[in-house]
């Protein structure tokens, strides 16, 4: 069989699976209406085997200004999150499941680290932390009541953090029934999933009861 053949029909047994995979976009709405922003949106299909986990990466937070920069950051579960004080003055870090969730916290469950403050001439503290579990935490500082951060550990391969314009828009998800779940750091009780059938382009809006926080300058 010629070469050119090979690829041919290899080109064309993949053809019917990548009509399959479809392009959604989803807008996330606040309470009052308006796009909600930092939103973490994740599509669920529902027939099928689960798909693999996105591969872990290395992400860094900084605390700078007291703040978490990024205030919400989305990573794969099994990722390593490096925690590093740009502040010259010392932090705490302290990482628990999110919303009521953390009413059932024991003290073992998440992390907890001190950051020292950065000195002139010298590099920052930083400290890395790995995230094997699934699901939202939320991050705060003992030592300064205002500092609020969010991260949300991702098993699937469909989550995308919302825009400024409250838009996520995920690529080769497979076609047909799904649900869809919307996570942010400013709910307490997280919503029900919403059931959709996945179309080649789909474009969905979803309301929530979210009203975000002012966050500090």
């Amino acid at each position: 069989m010629k070469p050119t053949t090979t690829l041919w029909l290899i080109a064309a047994a993949l053809l019917p699976m990548a009509a399959h995979a479809a392009t959604v976009q989803v807008t996330v709405l606040a309470r009052d209406g308006k796009p909600l922003a930092d939103a973490v949106v994740v599509i669920e299909p529902t027939a099928g085997a689960k798909p693999a986990a996105p591969a872990p990466k290395a992400t860094v937070i900084t605390q700078e200004k007291m703040q978490f920069v990024p205030s919400t950051s989305v990573v794969p579960v099994g990722s390593k999150v490096t925690f590093t004080n740009l502040d010259s003055w010392e932090h705490h870090v302290r990482g628990t499941p999110a919303g009521l969730a953390s009413l059932n916290a024991g003290a073992s469950t998440g992390f907890e680290l001190r950051l020292d403050g950065k000195a002139e001439g010298k590099d920052p503290a930083s400290t890395e932390v790995t995230l094997t579990k699934a699901g939202a935490m939320q991050l705060g500082c003992h030592l300064h009541g205002s500092m609020r951060g969010f991260i949300f550990v991702a098993d699937s391969p469909w989550t995308v953090q919302t825009d400024a314009n409250g838009v996520a828009t995920l690529q080769g998800v497979p076609e047909g029934a799904a649900k869809v779940r919307v996570v942010h750091a400013d709910q307490l009780i997280e919503p029900p999933l919403v059931a959709v059938n996945i179309t080649p382009v789909s474009a969905l809006s979803l309301p929530t009861q979210v009203q975000p926080r002012r966050r500090r300058p």
